[in-house]
C-alpha cells in the first residue's frame, strides 16, 4: 500500500511537470508569434561603394530608413539595418549574417551580387531576399530593375539645352548594362534636343575611385566641355570636386555637372545643374511595404521607370540662365515617354535607329 501511494505521488509530480512544461512552451511560442506579427525587420548589404557614397548605396539606405520610420522601427537588429561590404568577398558573409540575425527581408544592393544572393538564397530557402540592379531567378528572391535610359534621356535634354560650347561629357563607372543604359539614354536626349552637340564618353573602370573621376573630368573640361554627366557612383565625386575647383578659380566661367541616382545638388550649389534620378529609395521602400503586407514578389522582376516614379530628373539649378526653358522642354518629353509616344533606346543598336521627331 505504501509503495502504491509513493507511485501515485510520483505520477502526479511528473504530470504536473509535463503540464507546466507544455504551458511554458505554449506561451513562448505564442510570444514569438506575437513578436513576429508586431515587427517586420529589413536589412541590406551595401556594394563596395559604401553607404555614404552620395549615390546608389546612400539612396538605398535612405529608402530603408524611410520604411523604418514609417513603421516605427529602430535601427538595429529587429528593425532596420545595413552591413557594409569592403570587397566582393564580404557579400555572402554579410547576407548570411543578416539572415541569421532574423531579418525578414534582406536586400543586396548592386549588380555585383547575383552569385552571392543565389548561393545564400538556395541555402536559406525560408528567407526572403531582394536584389537591386540584377535578376536572380529563385522563388525567394525579388529582383528590382530600372529604366535608367529614361532618366539619362532627361539629363541629356538638360545638358544639350544648357551647353554654350556644344561640347559635353559622360563619365561612367564600369561598362555594365546599368550604366550603359544611362549613357544610351543620355546620348539619345542630346540627339533629341540638339544633335550637333559633341559628347565625350569615358569610363573610370570602378565605382569607388574619386581621383580617377576627377582626372577624367579635368581632361573633358580642359578640352572644351562645359557640362558633364556622371553615372559612376563614388567615382563621380571626383567630377564635383573638379567642377567646384574650377568654378572657384573663375566664377564667371560656365562649369556644370549633372549628378546621378539621388539629387546631388548638395555636391555644389554653383555647379550641379540637375541629377538623373534613379529612385532606389522609392523601390526599396515600396518592395519592403509589399512584403510586410504579405505580398512578396518572389521570383518576379519589378521594373521601375518614369511611369512608376522610379526614375526622373531633379530640379534645375536656379542659377541656370535658361532654367524655365529647360524645365518646359523636359516636361514635354516626360509626357511623350509616359504616353508611349516615345520609347527611349536602351542599347547602342536602338540608339542608331532612334528618331526623336
Amino acid at each position: 500500500m505504501k509503495k502504491r501511494k509513493i507511485g501515485i505521488a510520483l505520477s502526479l509530480v511528473l504530470a504536473a511537470g509535463t503540464l507546466l512544461g507544455a504551458c511554458g512552451k505554449s506561451n513562448d511560442s505564442k510570444g514569438n508569434g506575437a513578436d513576429n506579427k508586431k515587427t517586420f525587420s529589413v536589412g541590406m548589404v551595401t556594394d563596395i561603394g559604401g553607404v555614404d557614397d552620395k549615390s546608389f548605396n546612400q539612396s538605398s539606405w535612405e529608402g530603408l530608413k524611410n520604411f523604418g520610420k514609417e513603421n516605427s522601427l529602430k535601427k538595429g537588429k529587429g528593425g532596420y539595418d545595413y552591413l557594409q561590404s569592403k570587397s566582393d568577398a564580404d557579400y555572402t558573409t554579410n547576407l548570411n549574417t543578416l539572415v541569421r540575425q532574423g531579418f525578414d527581408l534582406v536586400y543586396a544592393i548592386g549588380f555585383l551580387m547575383p552569385s552571392a544572393v543565389e548561393e545564400i538564397a538556395k541555402q536559406q530557402k525560408d528567407s526572403k531576399f531582394a536584389i537591386v540592379d540584377a535578376e536572380v531567378k529563385l522563388p525567394n528572391v525579388a529582383s528590382i530593375l530600372f529604366k535608367e535610359q529614361e532618366a539619362g534621356f532627361l539629363a541629356g535634354i538638360a545638358a544639350a539645352k544648357t551647353t554654350k560650347s556644344d561640347h559635353i561629357g559622360f563619365i561612367g563607372g564600369m561598362e555594365i548594362p546599368v550604366v550603359e543604359r544611362f549613357e544610351t539614354g543620355f546620348l539619345a536626349g542630346v540627339k533629341a534636343a540638339k544633335p550637333e552637340v559633341k559628347v565625350d564618353v569615358q569610363y573610370a573602370g570602378a565605382f569607388d575611385k574619386a581621383e580617377v573621376g576627377q582626372a577624367i573630368a579635368s581632361k573633358m573640361y580642359s578640352s572644351g566641355a562645359d557640362v558633364i554627366f556622371h553615372a559612376a557612383g563614388a567615382s563621380g565625386v571626383g567630377l564635383f570636386k573638379e567642377a567646384n575647383d574650377r568654378k572657384k578659380k573663375d566664377p564667371s566661367k560656365d562649369i556644370w555637372a549633372i549628378g546621378v541616382d539621388r539629387d546631388q545638388a548638395d555636391m555644389g550649389q554653383d555647379v550641379v545643374l540637375t541629377s538623373a534620378l534613379k529612385r532606389v529609395d522609392v523601390a526599396v521602400k515600396d518592395l519592403a511595404t509589399k512584403t510586410k503586407a504579405g505580398n512578396f514578389p518572389g521570383g518576379e522582376v519589378a521594373l521601375y521607370g518614369l511611369t512608376e516614379d522610379g526614375v526622373g530628373l531633379a530640379p534645375i539649378n536656379a542659377k541656370a540662365a535658361n532654367k524655365a526653358e529647360i524645365e518646359a522642354v523636359v516636361k514635354e518629353w516626360i509626357e511623350k515617354i509616359k504616353s508611349g509616344a516615345v520609347k527611349v533606346p536602351e542599347t547602342q543598336e536602338e540608339l542608331k535607329a532612334f528618331n526623336p521627331k
